[in-house]
């Protein structure tokens, strides 16, 4: 066949496909061929002229390269490359001329590809004990690298025919089918490549059926997957260049009338499920607050927030009196265009921020890293002054592209696979396209504050005399400021109980001399939210107790005084309180006893809180696109039996220098990567299980700081890496000589550690995929859930390293020498 030819002749086609664009390659090429017959002759013009094609196809290697992915515009087509692929892009359009066949296949065969790695890999095998220890390592996440299938694919086992020209016929056997596809079972005797065209005989199928298929099928090879000595695994999809519509619909009826005999293939969906499932676990209770910036007219301006109960408070903290947002002042026009001119296609900062109030209004004081350093008279005026304030903030700021279409992630499921599949595939509402058309970047505002560095700048002296100078730094208030839409972040209510709206009295006892009086708002059998009608002064934390006076008319079995609660939160007006059961022993609460018979007596009567979304979809599609655009290190903790481990790790469109420090010593199967080595032994099974003993899925964060000594001269990475890992603003002098150390001979990493404990998965996001999944393979369904259910704890590793060596008693230069090192070690990744 022609494609044997091309697989006898491809060193040659590469050579010419080397000189495609010059000018005289039809001289070259009757120079280079004249040896061969003119069929041969013939055969590779054609190939030639289909490389040569121009082609218009979107390329996006996010999720499919080792590389940092990054935005890349082309033709006015945006394409999403690392620099791996956009130095071979741009270097195959020079020789081209413009962007054909050979210069997207050269993209998509660079050799960090992820397929391209596997494929090399499965030729080279795992002989090594190493690579099959890391076989079950840490399984690796790749954030929204789900795909949606138009079409079934079902298991299917049938005797086919294959022919492969010179190789002649050989027997083979179908792994699953669909109608523009197929997988089969081929001896490894046997070479294909991709794109070669073969023929197909369902000879399984034709004792049986009468096809119409005289020929056979034509297929196009997609790709060859090595499984085992005794066969491969060949990837194939239809040509329809046979335009029998009778076959395509008898194919059509045979796989929906048998899919549950010989069951769908599930593959696909299934990791759908588990890869939308460690989402679900982690936007929740990232501690970065999400910030959509839109080009209004010739302006950036922030325009939506998207907030959790972790973030919430960052975005309370840039709000004035008049709940106005300063962000846009802070993140003004000329600081966007400083920031968006930094390398790396996540551009970082440092923004330092305080408050001054007078006459009843909030003034807000702020300098970036990169000002201060520019300006070092200010800087010690500026730290040393504004580090004294209680509203004295650090904040890591992380800019990056984002895309209105990101919004839209379809279902993972084939449109063949129901009715309302393409219903629920609906992309976002012409309402919700409208808020998010203009949005051109994602921020992620992450509070690194901390006393470690309070103590550091506190220390700084100043000239007291010298503080009007800071006016430079300092943001006034527009009479009509943009105004910034707040988003909740729309997830499964994971409260323990429901809570219920109902008014009636209550006086808080705040002390002994001291009471409030106000209503409740709403109560669950864990708490209730009261109101005051004028400021309260409990603040968090605080023990009240609580009568109930009108409902204790309507109980005489219980005492409804003197009930002990918490002060979860309080308002900024300082008159709505919300409060959580408190029990000195494990006796039970009054309150909680009333409370439950209350709701069980009169759940037809009560009306449950309903949190209604004041734009649906909004929040999803603003979900999508953080999805889409994770540049922080996720990390999961699963539970089993009684032993807790690092079950999994995320990776998002923009891996951090702690992913490519992993990657750059594994060398197993691209899903898995070695984490063993990240926190100090035994951190995980020993001290968090007894710290999530003392926690709940509502509480805050713990908190840690993660000391990572890496000597990249090392080969094995157990041998490379060495950690601290404390307890948030513990002193760190225990472990000077470890950094020191660290900054002498190695490099220094340093992270913020945030975990939180997790509750149930959200089955409510994952409903359809799973329904679908249960449909045809319950067990996998339930195998599925369990798994989600072994997830204990998901945490957020924040990069604080440039921050935390300023604060460090080194020298300068050991410390620039220690920089230079680790821009060496980041640059050789690249190459």
């Amino acid at each position: 066949m022609a494609e044997d030819k091309l697989q006898k002749y491809q060193p040659l086609i590469d050579d010419l496909k080397l000189q495609l664009g010059d000018p005289n390659f039809d001289q070259i090429f009757a120079q280079t061929t004249s040896s061969l017959s003119k069929p041969d002759q013939f055969l590779l013009k054609m190939e030639m002229s289909r490389l040569s094609q121009p082609v218009a196809r979107f390329i996006d290697l996010r999720g499919q390269v080792a590389g940092e992915v990054k935005p890349y515009e082309h033709d006015g087509k945006q394409h999403f490359m690392d620099n791996v692929a956009i130095d071979v892009f741009e270097e195959e359009l020079a020789r081209h001329g413009k962007y054909t066949l050979a210069v997207y296949e050269a993209v998509m065969h660079t050799e960090n590809n992820y397929k391209v790695m596997q494929k090399n890999q499965d030729e080279q095998g795992a002989s090594s004990q190493s690579e099959k220890q890391l076989a079950n390592g840490t399984k690796l996440i790749r954030f929204a690298s789900y795909e949606s299938r138009c079409e079934e694919r079902m298991n299917y086992s049938i005797k086919i025919t294959v022919d492969l020209g010179k190789e002649g016929t050989v027997s083979a056997t179908t792994s699953d089918i669909s109608l523009s596809g197929a997988k089969i079972k081929l001896s490894p005797n046997y070479s294909l490549v991709p794109e070669q065209l073969i023929g197909i005989r369902l000879v399984g199928l034709e004792q049986d059926f009468e096809l119409g298929l005289k020929g056979g099928v034509q297929y196009e090879v997609v790709a060859v997957e090595p499984v085992s000595r005794d066969y491969q695994h060949i990837r194939l999809k239809r040509t329809f260049i046979e335009n029998n519509s009778g076959f395509d619909e008898f194919l059509q009826s045979f796989i929906h009338g048998n899919k549950r005999r010989y069951k769908i293939n599930l593959d696909n969906t299934m990791d759908a499920v588990v890869c939308k499932g460690y989402e679900q676990f982690y936007l929740p209770r990232v501690s970065s607050l999400f910030i959509y910036f839109a080009k209004k007219g010739k302006h950036l301006l922030p325009t939506i927030a998207l907030t959790n109960e972790n973030n919430a408070y960052i975005n309370y903290y840039f709000e004035d009196e008049r709940k106005i947002s300063c962000l846009y002042s802070i993140f003004s026009q000329s600081r966007l265009a400083r920031i968006l001119a930094f390398p790396n296609a996540v551009k970082e900062a440092t923004v330092y921020t305080f408050t001054h109030s007078n006459g009843g209004k909030i003034y807000y004081y702020s300098a970036f890293g990169y000002e201060l350093d520019e300006h070092p008279e200010l800087k010690a005026l500026f730290l040393g002054f504004g580090s004294q304030k209680e509203s004295w903030r650090t904040y890591k700021v992380q800019l990056m592209p984002s895309h209105h279409e990101d919004a839209f992630i379809p279902l993972s499921l084939p449109l063949s696979a129901g009715k309302n599949v393409e219903k629920l595939n609906k992309r976002p509402t012409p309402r919700v396209q409208g808020i998010i058309q203009d949005v051109k970047f994602l921020m992620l505002l992450t509070d690194i504050s901390s006393k470690q560095q309070l103590n550091a700048y506190q220390a700084h002296q100043f000239d007291s005399n010298s503080v009007n100078k800071l006016k430079a730094f300092g943001h006034g208030k527009a009479t009509n400021p943009p105004s910034l839409e707040v988003v909740a972040l729309e997830y499964v209510n994971l409260r323990s109980h429901k809570r219920y709206l109902y008014k009636t009295a209550v006086t808080m006892h705040v002390d002994s001399d001291h009471a409030d009086s106000g209503n409740t708002r709403d109560f669950s059998v864990m708490g209730l939210q009261l109101e005051t009608p004028s400021p309260s002064t409990v603040k968090k934390g605080d023990i009240v107790h609580l009568e109930l006076p009108d409902l204790q008319k309507i109980t005489k079995q219980h005492q409804l005084n003197n009930l002990r609660y918490e002060v979860m939160a309080v308002s900024k007006s300082k008159t709505i309180i919300n409060l959580k059961v408190s029990r000195l022993t494990d006796l039970p609460h009054v309150g909680m006893e009333f409370f439950k018979q209350l709701i069980d007596m009169n759940k037809s009567k009560l009306h449950a809180c309903e949190e209604t979304p004041k734009i649906p979809g909004l929040s999803t599609a603003l979900r999508n696109m953080v999805t889409k655009s994770v540049c922080q290190f996720p990390l999961y903790i699963h539970k089993e039996s009684a032993l807790f481990n690092i079950g999994a790790i995320g990776l998002g469109l923009y891996p951090t220098n702690l992913h490519k420090l992993l990657m750059s010593y594994h060398t197993g199967g691209v899903e898995h990567l070695d984490a063993t080595n990240l926190f100090p032994e035994n951190f995980i099974e020993e001290h968090l299980n007894e710290a999530f003993r003392h926690i709940s899925r509502q509480d805050k964060p713990l908190k840690y700081t993660v000391f990572v000594r890496f000597d990249s001269t090392k080969e094995h990475l157990s041998d490379a890496i060495k950690s601290q890992c404390i307890a948030f603003d513990v002193p760190i002098e225990p472990l000077y000589l470890f950094l020191k150390k660290a900054i002498k001979k190695d490099i220094l990493f340093v992270f913020h550690l945030h975990i939180s404990k997790t509750g149930r998965p959200d089955t409510d996001y994952l409903a359809n995929e799973l329904r679908y999944v249960s449909h045809y393979a319950l067990h996998k369904a339930k195998d599925l859930e369990e798994a989600l259910w072994s997830v204990t704890g998901v945490c957020d590793l924040i990069d604080i390293s440039d921050e935390a060596i300023r604060q460090l008693d080194v020298e300068p230069r050991l410390i620039k020498a220690m920089l230079q090192r680790k821009k060496q070690w980041s640059d050789g990744l690249l190459h």
